[in-house]
């Protein structure tokens, strides 16, 4: 029923912005996905990305055929576009292994290996259509928010002496080596994701069930919550307002050599197809959720966190994406986040309230302060620069002494008696 009723509101979420898509003569997420079975994706390795995690469910020989069948698929479908000379990108294949296994599941499955296999097909699923949702989000923003507010985010990141500017000069010395690395991982963010999330599902086709919590839960509700708070405080970000590719609507052509000069901010109107997808950095967000989630793997697998963290930290400021007061507002967004998934996990408690309290406390203010005190917090950087990295840091501090305490208690529990189980059906194969 819980799994009914989330498939419910979610058909319902969709529907809703497909429909707003369509009043905007765009097409919406379902159109955009059920397309990609037969043109061109958007994204071929989102859609490989995604089916790589639901292989996790799947035994080894059942993965090769997995694997084998989509990359024939799109075998087929390169060479018919090649023919007719349609746009090329791989990806179908993926989409059409990953439907075809949740028919499986329907048809050729019962009991707990249908419902496992269905969570395998669903946390695809929810990926890839998680990034079409995003897509319309940002369509609706540019459409329904004409004025942005990215004077006052500007005029606040002062206190933190203007990281956008200083960062994108440093990229622009390092020449195109530097962009080009920086660009990857900021295009690529799925890629990171992937790999910690495999490490953490590692053991699903052996135990039979995906652990309480993992890295796809946090980024699912990243993705969902973030869009809403653009709504609220919309900003288009420095290489459009005061940079080239804001075109005519840019104050002025100030990014990333001269800081803009303080001033009394007030809202300006924008274009209507710049995304307004600034407050928070959700590229910050997920790849502090990548770092986080990267902390109890391997050593390699730890290295990759924190490469990705500081690439994704480098390529937002030093693209002009965003300001400083994003990046931040990013961080003590995903913590907050991450801190109520595990205790929805684990249980709730009094530490677990406590901790979601402060960070969404913090989060709130930093909004607050951005839009009613950027002049004070501008004029007195002294004081608020370091106010605003204390509130981060003791976000910071709030979760990992908290989350080290769940970690040593459930350690220290005991371990459930597991009693044997039913000898399990015969799993059929995918393919005949």
């Amino acid at each position: 029923m819980l799994w009914a009723g989330v498939a419910a509101v979610g058909l319902g979420f969709l529907v809703a912005l497909e429909i707003a898509a369509r009043g905007y003569g765009k097409p919406g997420p379902i159109t955009v996905q059920w397309r990609e079975l037969i043109f061109a994706p958007q994204s071929g390795t989102v859609l490989y990305a995604s089916m790589t995690l639901m292989l996790v469910v799947l035994t080894w020989r059942q993965r090769f055929i997995a694997v084998g069948a989509a990359i024939g698929i799109d075998l087929v479908f390169w060479l018919v576009r090649w023919i007719i000379g349609a746009p090329m990108m791989f990806g179908s294949g993926a989409l059409w292994v990953t439907l075809a296994c949740g028919v499986i599941a329907l048809t050729r499955r019962t009991g707990r290996e249908r419902l496992l296999l269905l969570q395998g097909v669903g946390l695809a699923l929810l990926l890839v259509t998680g990034r079409k949702t995003g897509y319309t989000w940002l369509l609706i923003t540019s459409k329904t928010r004409p004025m942005v507010l990215d004077q006052y985010v500007a005029t606040a990141d002062h206190a933190l002496g203007n990281p956008s500017w200083v960062v994108g000069r440093i990229v622009e010395a390092t020449g195109a080596i530097g962009a080009n690395v920086l660009e990857w991982v900021y295009i690529q963010l799925a890629v990171g994701a992937v790999l910690v999330a495999l490490y953490q599902l590692r053991n699903v086709a052996t135990e039979r069930r995906f652990p309480g919590h993992h890295l796809v839960r946090t980024f699912l509700v990243i993705g969902l919550l973030g869009p809403g708070i653009y709504m609220i405080f919309p900003v288009v970000g420095p290489i459009y307002a005061y940079g080239a590719e804001g075109g005519q609507w840019a104050l002025a052509e100030l990014w990333p050599h001269t800081v803009p000069q303080l001033g009394l901010p007030v809202p300006m109107p924008f274009d209507e197809f710049t995304p307004r997808n600034c407050m928070p950095s959700l590229h910050t967000a997920w790849a502090t959720a990548i770092f986080v989630h990267s902390r109890k793997g391997p050593r390699a697998l730890r290295y990759l966190g924190t490469f990705w963290l500081i690439a994704t930290l480098g390529a937002t400021l030093g693209f002009g994406y965003h300001y400083g007061a994003d990046i931040i507002s990013g961080i003590v967004f995903t913590l907050t986040i991450e801190a109520a998934l595990r205790a929805q996990a684990r249980g709730w408690d009094r530490s677990a309230s406590l901790v979601v309290v402060h960070g969404t406390v913090v989060f709130v203010a930093m909004l607050t302060s951005y839009r009613y005190l950027p002049v004070e917090m501008a004029g007195t950087p002294w004081l608020f620069g370091p106010l605003l990295v204390l509130a981060t840091a003791s976000v910071i501090l709030a979760y990992v002494r908290t989350t080290r305490r769940w970690d040593r208690e459930a350690a220290a529990a005991p371990a459930p008696v597991r009693l044997p189980e039913q000898r399990r059906e015969q799993q059929p194969e995918l393919v005949g």
